[in-house]
């Protein structure tokens, strides 16, 4: 039985995590001109307010950012990517009509650039035109297409920047559809390689979220993986993605709960949010636990969904 794959999600969060990284890898000389110590910033609810009567197709990511050059001149660049995951006739022109709407907008700079994850080799736009009556127009855009980084696997494997593996799982995850076991054997090497690579505790869990949402295997498959994390973990001495599950049950414990009867479980839901707080952040205060006995069932839920990724208890609890 097939596994239903989804990309939305794990793309978009790799594209926001490391941006420089994703345009150095996918479009080099982009990267080159500009200058990534200045910072950049995504504009996303502006882009949504751009676009929001266009046909959307099927997209993995569609982001705005605002980034600095480095000619040394003051001016930004806002670079518009799309991340496209079908082959659509109407898409160069929704990229020209993406282009003068933001240049209307801002009257700066458009970069527009399109990475293409579709599976069809021959589909390779980069280029809007048309002319009346002397009058021309031209869009030419960069591309690049996931299809073509397959020829050389071998590469995807030593190259240190990580959106060579994220490639190299969305590639994988293609190539597996039909056959669970061998996307169980390519999904454990790149998790091998993933604690080969020397990378902080962060990177590891946000680059092995993507290749987990990807790479989807059933659950029996799944439950050897994470044994096989698990023993890798206890070899290497470092408690990386194995952490994240157990707050991932955690998690489906408590909604579970929080789904259920409102009436009479709000205990244990704080007692299934406290067990999940300590692990994260240790010992919890007096003021902390009796927060916790005295929420709401509203309450409860959007602190559990914000103590998944906040960096202290403040966080958790901010108003």
């Amino acid at each position: 039985m097939d596994t239903p794959d989804d990309y939305d999600s794990p793309w978009k969060d790799a594209v926001e995590h490391y941006f420089p990284e994703f345009i150095t890898f996918y479009f080099h000389h982009a990267s080159q001109q500009i200058n990534w110590a200045r910072g950049h910033e995504f504009l996303d609810q502006e882009l949504r307010a751009v676009v929001q009567d266009a046909e959307l197709g099927k997209r993995f990511v569609d982001k705005l950012a605002k980034v600095a050059l480095q000619d040394g001149s003051e001016r930004w660049v806002y670079v518009h990517l799309e991340v496209q995951g079908s082959a659509q006739a109407e898409f160069a022109e929704r990229m020209f009509v993406y282009h003068y709407r933001l240049f209307d907008r801002y009257r700066q700079p458009i970069a527009s650039l399109a990475l293409l994850a579709d599976t069809t080799a021959n589909w390779r736009p980069s280029q809007f035109s048309y002319q009346a009556l002397g009058c021309s127009i031209v869009l030419n855009f960069p591309t690049a297409k996931l299809l073509d980084y397959g020829q050389d696997q071998d590469a995807l494997y030593s190259n240190p920047n990580p959106f060579a593996l994220v490639t190299l799982a969305h590639l994988l995850t293609q190539a597996t559809r039909q056959d669970m076991h061998a996307r169980f054997a390519a999904k454990w090497k790149l998790v091998q390689l993933l604690y080969q690579r020397g990378w902080d505790k962060q990177r590891v869990i946000d680059l092995f979220s993507v290749m987990d949402w990807m790479m989807r295997l059933p659950e029996q498959l799944k439950r050897s993986l994470w044994h096989n994390i698990e023993v890798l973990e206890e070899q290497e001495k470092m408690r990386y993605v194995t952490s994240v599950e157990q707050i991932g049950i955690e998690k489906g414990l408590l909604q579970g709960r929080l789904e259920g009867e409102q009436s009479g479980i709000a205990k244990g839901e704080a007692y299934a949010l406290r067990r999940l707080l300590q692990k994260r952040f240790g010992p919890l205060s007096e003021d902390v636990l009796a927060r916790l006995q005295a929420a709401s069932i509203d309450e409860l839920e959007l602190w559990l969904d914000r103590a998944l990724d906040a960096d202290s208890l403040a966080g958790v609890f901010a108003q």
